[in-house]
């Protein structure tokens, strides 16, 4: 087991927590991020893209001239692609570019995000972080005590104080422990945890 230093806001230790080496002080897999971001960039695009062919430009419903005998290139519209204002040919449509991961791959690449963090003495572990409001500036000086300014602050999603006081601030944000995944960990410089979150992704990833 792994043991943590447990703090509480102003950066006392109050006591520490054991969690399981296979979640947090695995070894480290890189080619697991590079599948599991790919498929998550994939699937964060919007695949709308579109142009208009020649069904969908207006006009060009007479032929512009006879087909015969005129000496010229026979023509059917004015909206066939090689015209100006016509349609343009073989152009993008809309389509879904999202696939998915097996969810064993997407466990192993997440047990390898958080033994990097763990290795470089990145996750901060606090016993409770439950402000009575939203208040940007006091969590900026917690994250400055906690030596982790650019952090992704996990906890419960009913913790929307919380969630509302770090998501206005330069570089960290919040995520709610059942949304974490690889791509948010691994772009933020540090990971702070509270005691019963830390459980919960044991528990999860076990």
């Amino acid at each position: 087991m792994a043991k943590f230093e447990v703090y509480d806001l102003e950066k006392n230790k109050v006591g520490e927590i054991e969690l399981a080496d296979a979640v947090f002080a695995g070894e480290v897999n890189e080619h697991l991020f590079y599948e599991v971001v790919k498929a998550k960039l994939a699937s964060d695009r919007s695949g709308t893209h579109a142009v208009k062919n020649r069904s969908l430009v207006s006009g060009g419903g007479k032929k512009p001239w006879r087909q015969k005998h005129t000496g010229r290139a026979r023509q059917g519209s004015t909206r066939a692609s090689q015209w100006v204002g016509g349609g343009t040919a073989m152009g993008p449509k809309p389509r879904d570019y999202s696939y998915d991961v097996p969810r064993k791959v997407r466990k192993a690449a997440l047990r390898s995000a958080l033994a990097l963090r763990n290795q470089g003495g990145k996750i901060v572990i606090v016993q409770e972080w439950k402000p009575s409001a939203p208040r940007t500036g006091a969590a900026a000086k917690v994250l400055a005590r906690l030596g982790a300014l650019k952090a992704l602050v996990v906890d419960d999603a009913a913790n929307q104080a919380l969630a509302r006081s770090v998501r206005n601030l330069d570089g960290a944000d919040f995520l709610a422990v059942e949304g974490i995944n690889v791509y948010d960990i691994l772009n933020h410089d540090a990971l702070v945890l509270t005691a019963s979150t830390a459980k919960k992704l044991e528990e999860r990833l076990s």
